[in-house]
């Protein structure tokens, strides 16, 4: 109030001047009113006892942490320790930055942080219609349906009734990159063929369709919605998140890209869950997630459950694999040591278990000299190459290609060495900070799979941890396992270019939810051009259409 009585005298004569002058000086009296109050408001907002930086005024640390905040985020914590408190707007929001708080808080304190923070662009506006994935949905009776009726969908045993899927897909991908890189020497962006083999993973083992080619205009719009959409969700993208002031906007046109992909979204939603609903009654479906929850008669799930589940396999199990397998492949091209280690441990691997690979000679080039289904990885392998499997927890590790989880939302007071985290408050974890934790590891900037060996228990915090860990996180190794298998074996990676593959630079747009390399074009050099194409060619159109059902 003594505030607002000094402005008022001072602009009292101006006021008094004439009416013109109150007019043009109303709207900045207006605006210095509403930030002396939203600074009162953001003060008292802080969470007491809590350190962290200071913010500036309306906005707090928006601007800070726009590009890179996993980044500026570890960064803080040197000063504020691993645990600390930031302002995004008027929003107070806790920030983890280490392994052991982490596990202490997403595991010791599981229930507690059990729910997710309501975002007004992603969950008002881009979700209304569709419904809300399992992973951004608050804490309710509805998500532990979905939660059980989805575990039942990718458990262990549901698994194995989608290996011929794996099998399909992965296949492909290695034809796509023989062909469209003419035998090795055309340099091709591998792109499209990644996003190819995670999106028609995703949507064959949700609805048991495939998306058969790059080419294919269902492959493009979904790639161009769900990318737009994941935008939505990043936790520093939208500043009307945080600024409400921001959504008064008449022509907001944020908000209205998020309607326009929410209505392309619900197109193909519609497509694939009426075509399969019917395939279900007529006992004419593929197995699949979908079929597997409409028939799952413990807690049946309503329509607007069943599109939760959809678009959470959807989502995560197309940007987290493809983005992963995008880093790996630029990083592996670079790093012909790498490939050659691998290829030397899966030829062990296969002779210690009696596979093809064509004895001795099969460490080399002549690999899989007849063509061996064996040599090239099978689908049904469980992860029992012991580098292999090591690689891809390593990839997951070192690429974090989620770099901040999505946010936790305390249910119940929480206290943690001293500092009390209210109930309703917004929680991150800084998964890229733990992944990087100097406490776990000694050399944590190093792409080094035989760290896994030396200590095996320790955690890959990409996909999170405790009850609201990703849902489908044995099926992303699983699958990002079988595609460095038969990558590894299938070709040579050549560089192409001098493109950087250091994750801790940010990659293409620092802004987004999901962390991706800028564009790339590598040389895929078959490693014995004859064998794999006597391979690829073993499996034809039959098996396809036997295995998978009518194409999409």
């Amino acid at each position: 109030m003594a505030i607002y009585n000094l402005i008022s005298e001072a602009l009292s004569p101006v006021l008094t001047a004439s009416p013109s002058s109150t007019l043009a000086v109303l709207p900045l009296l207006l605006l210095t009113l509403y930030i002396i109050l939203n600074e009162a408001i953001r003060y008292r907002a802080r969470l007491p006892g809590m350190k962290g930086p200071p913010g500036l005024p309306v906005i707090g640390n928006l601007l800070a942490t726009r590009t890179n905040a996993a980044v500026q985020y570890k960064t803080w914590a040197k000063t504020y320790g691993d645990v600390y408190q930031v302002q995004m707007g008027n929003v107070p929001i806790v920030v983890v930055n280490s392994a052991k708080a982490a596990k202490a808080l997403w595991v010791g304190q599981s229930q507690a942080l059990s729910s997710r923070p309501v975002t007004y662009t992603f969950h008002k506006v881009a979700s209304t219609t569709a419904g809300l994935t399992i992973g951004t949905s608050p804490y309710d009776e509805s998500l532990k349906r979905r939660k059980k009726g989805v575990a039942v969908a990718v458990n262990k045993p549901a698994l194995a009734s989608y290996v011929p899927y794996l099998d399909v897909e992965s296949r492909a991908f290695l034809h796509d990159l023989l062909v469209h890189g003419c035998s090795g020497h055309q340099p091709i962006d591998p792109l499209p063929f990644i996003q190819r083999l995670s999106l028609s993973l995703a949507v064959t083992i949700n609805w048991g369709v495939r998306i058969p080619s790059v080419s294919d205009p269902l492959f493009r719009e979904i790639v161009a919605v769900e990318e737009e959409l994941n935008r939505f969700r990043s936790t520093t993208g939208n500043l009307q998140d945080y600024v409400p002031l921001l959504r008064l906007n008449p022509i907001n046109l944020h908000s209205a890209r998020a309607r326009a992909m929410r209505g392309r979204r619900d197109a193909y939603l519609a497509k694939f869950n009426h075509d399969l609903a019917d395939k279900v009654a007529k006992g004419t479906n593929k197995p699949c997630i979908q079929a597997n929850v409409i028939t799952y008669k413990e807690e049946p799930l309503n329509e607007t459950e069943l599109t939760s589940i959809s678009l959470s396999m959807l989502g995560g199990g197309f940007e987290t694999v493809s983005s992963t397998v995008q880093w790996s492949v630029g990083w592996l091209a670079q790093h012909p040591d790498e490939q050659e280690r691998a290829l030397r441990e899966i030829r062990a691997f296969q002779r210690e278990n009696g596979a093809g690979g064509g004895g001795d000679s099969a460490v080399g080039d002549n690999a899989a000299v007849d063509g061996e289904a064996e040599a090239f990885g099978d689908a049904a392998d469980e992860l029992k190459c012991p580098y292999i499997s090591a690689m891809a927890k390593e990839a997951l590790r070192y690429f974090t290609v989620i770099p901040l989880n999505l946010p936790r939302e305390s249910t119940r007071d929480i206290e943690y060495e001293g500092k009390f985290i209210p109930k309703g408050t917004t929680v991150y974890m800084n998964a890229e900070a733990c992944n990087t934790d100097e406490d776990v590891w000694d050399d944590p900037h190093v792409f080094r799979p035989d760290r896994w060996f030396e200590k095996p228990d320790a955690n890959v915090f990409t996909f999170g941890l405790g009850y609201r860990m990703c849902a489908g996180h044995l099926l992303a190794t699983r699958e990002l396992y079988l595609i460095f298998m038969r990558l590894i074996t299938s070709f040579k990676l050549e560089p192409y270019g001098n493109t950087d593959f250091d994750p801790a630079k940010g990659g293409k747009n620092p802004r987004d939810l999901i962390k991706a390399p800028d564009n790339y074009k590598v040389y895929c050099v078959p490693r014995n051009e004859k064998a794999l194409r006597k391979w690829l060619d073993s499996f034809g159109k039959e098996e396809y259409d036997e295995e998978i059902g009518e194409k999409s």
